[in-house]
């Protein structure tokens, strides 16, 4: 069932509002496609607004790829939307072991 994919997911977390700019970004070094998820942080920085405590608001962008496509976009958002930025960015990466419904380019050596 699937496929052995040797890909990579990478995960990007940004402040809410800054997915559609790092997607643009992305796309730009290669990713093909992604998903956005709402989240938010849980970190020891927050609000606290008339007694009620408030998460910072993020979003999570979830891209399946090849390992030099991944390390292109993380080039690209480092320098475009990082952690400095307003996006504050943050992204890692983790193996893809196998895929269904998704095709990854083949690796370029």
């Amino acid at each position: 069932m699937g496929h052995d994919s040797g890909g990579k997911v990478l995960y990007i977390i940004v402040n809410a509002g800054f997915a559609d700019d790092v997607i643009e970004i992305v796309r730009g070094a290669g990713i093909r496609g992604a998903t956005i998820l709402n989240a938010r942080g849980g970190g020891t920085r927050y609000e606290s607004f008339m007694g009620i405590t408030v998460d910072s608001e993020k979003d999570m962008i979830l891209c399946v790829t090849d390992a030099a496509t991944s390390e292109r976009a993380m080039q690209a958002i480092r320098e475009k939307a990082g952690i400095k930025t307003p996006a504050h960015s943050i992204c890692f990466t983790l193996p893809v072991d196998k895929t269904v419904g998704v095709d990854l380019p083949e690796e370029r050596g």
